[in-house]
């Protein structure tokens, strides 16, 4: 069992989230982490989906997937040259005495400081998986208060891209 992110791009109508999601609780396969947002064309949405499964869960998943009418194109991008990236906004407790401390660790990760209170700080964080674990583990001594995730959304390199053309309903890539 390994985590393996799929890029799925859908039509951009309401329902479709719900749809997947709702595949995926009916067969009963857990996502890891789900990010959705319009691309370049804006009747065109991009799902980057984490599962975890072996691989007979995924091509399960990529058929049941695949029945869904508003979905154009399933790329399981596991194995690509892709960068990946995942936001967090974490609220940490800083009082006075501990915040230059807090502001050295913000810099190593290359964060930003985006709200400061009399008592907390809220610091801004991308990269990749490994390096929202390693901020968020950094600051928990000084006590998060609150952490949120966007979860992972992911892009090949180099030259492949996504061509919309709505003329035939479906798009390649």
């Amino acid at each position: 069992m390994h985590k393996h992110t799929l890029s799925v791009t859908v039509e951009n109508r309401p329902g479709v989230l719900t749809r997947v999601a709702t595949l995926f609780r009916r067969r009963g396969y857990n996502i890891d982490s789900l990010t959705v947002g319009r691309t370049e064309n804006p009747d065109v949405s991009r799902m980057t989906i984490v599962v975890e499964g072996d691989d007979k869960v995924i091509e399960q998943v990529n058929k049941q997937l695949h029945k869904l009418v508003e979905v154009i194109k399933i790329v399981d991008i596991t194995q690509d040259k892709a960068v990946e990236r995942e936001l967090a906004l974490i609220k940490v407790k800083a009082d006075p005495a501990v915040r230059a401390e807090i502001v050295q660790i913000v810099d190593i990760f290359r964060g930003r400081i985006v709200d400061i209170g009399r008592s907390s700080l809220i610091i801004e964080v991308t990269g990749d998986e490994g390096k929202i674990d390693a901020i968020e583990e950094s600051l928990r001594p000084f006590g998060i208060m609150e952490l949120v995730r966007t979860g992972k959304i992911a892009m090949v390199r180099g030259n492949k891209q996504f061509k919309g053309d709505f003329t035939n309903g479906k798009n390649v890539l």
